[in-house]
């Protein structure tokens, strides 16, 4: 009983969250590595299961964690009752569907604030359906700022050993420039350094990118990396963090790929974005399939565990049964690790 309990959400009903959940809470490694809850609605789960038949669980549909058996065999559900069944449009942006996502999350926050849960996972919503419900976040990330009163965070998204975090992820490419500011790149810096250590690693190297090309070529390009992310980087460094740039975004995330470095700091979504998706999605166009769909999203900075798939809510293969449910798998496997090492 030493595993840690993980609550999971389902993510959007209408999205390929409630097949790839089904397809994880299957694999018997799961219940050795932790206890899993899925938070979400069991009317969507016994639809969706239709299309599994090779893959049935016995539901058991709870509103108290006390009351799961954590039993391989049987998927334990925190039954939150937010979808009418006959209503759901699989594969559809829907209001019903957007604010159902939404109390999934608020729901795992909620569970882990009150220490019923050792750590949180995600799965894919729509950012388009939860504002329709009237929620208007930018996304995980934000929700969680918000529901554990936490000011200061991070996303960090990791692939085998490449691990990026990021100094702004939702805003405009206009905007992401001018939040590249001293403050900022230091406490992601320290954030890296933080989660390095809570998985394991004693002395992690910590590299920062630049944000403008060849790092700013010492002015010649822009003059953040000279102003802003250089002073931070050295802050850090007098601090005791083993961090070194800023590094030309072209090198540095092969470089950490390679081994040269543990975590990377990007200064925008995009620019940290792109190389882990780049290793971890594989794409087959003459199958029209995706072959592998790796890597997780993990929240820092958060007085709870959160991780993430790291991929949306593929309207397009919901209910085809073909889903791939690699990154969930990653995520939980990062909880646990983070759990155990809290």
């Amino acid at each position: 009983m030493g595993r840690p309990i993980v609550g999971i959400t389902m993510g959007d009903p209408a999205s390929i969250g409630p097949e790839i959940s089904l397809k994880t809470f299957q694999d018997q490694q799961l219940y050795e590595k932790c206890r899993p809850l899925l938070i979400g609605d069991s009317n969507v789960l016994e639809k969706v299961m239709e299309i599994l038949p090779d893959r049935k669980l016995q539901l058991n549909p709870i509103t108290n964690v006390k009351d799961a058996k954590f039993q391989y065999g049987t998927m334990d559900v925190y039954d939150m009752h937010e979808v009418e069944i006959s209503e759901l449009q699989f594969g559809q942006v829907s209001k019903m569907a957007g604010n159902a996502a939404f109390q999934y999350v608020k729901k795992v926050i909620e569970l882990a604030n009150a220490h019923e849960v050792d750590a949180t996972v995600t799965n894919a919503l729509n950012k388009e359906a939860m504002n329709l419900a009237g929620h208007h976040y930018a996304g995980h990330t934000e929700i969680y700022g918000k529901f554990t009163h936490t000011p200061n965070y991070t996303m960090m998204l990791a692939h085998g050993n490449l691990r990026v975090v990021h100094v702004s992820t939702h805003v405009s490419l206009r905007k992401a420039c001018d939040l590249v500011k001293k403050p900022r790149v230091a406490e992601c810096i320290k954030l890296a350094d933080e989660v390095c250590r809570n998985l394991g690693l004693k002395n992690p190297r910590v590299a920062v990118a630049g944000l403008n090309p060849h790092a700013g070529e010492n002015g010649l390009f822009g003059d953040e990396e000279i102003k802003e992310i250089a002073p931070a980087v050295a802050e850090m460094r007098a601090k005791g963090v083993n961090v070194t740039g800023p590094v030309p975004a072209d090198t540095v995330f092969a470089k950490c790929h390679g081994g040269m470095y543990d975590i990377v700091v990007a200064m925008y979504h995009d620019q940290g974005h792109i190389p882990v998706k780049v290793i971890g999605f594989q794409y087959d166009e003459q199958k029209k399939k995706w072959d592998s769909v790796a890597g997780i999203n993990v929240t820092l900075g958060l007085p709870i565990i959160r991780t993430s798939v790291d991929h949306g809510t593929a309207f397009d293969q919901v209910l085809k049964g073909t889903a791939n449910e690699v990154s969930l798998k990653n995520a939980i496997d990062y909880a646990v690790k983070l759990a155990e090492n809290k």
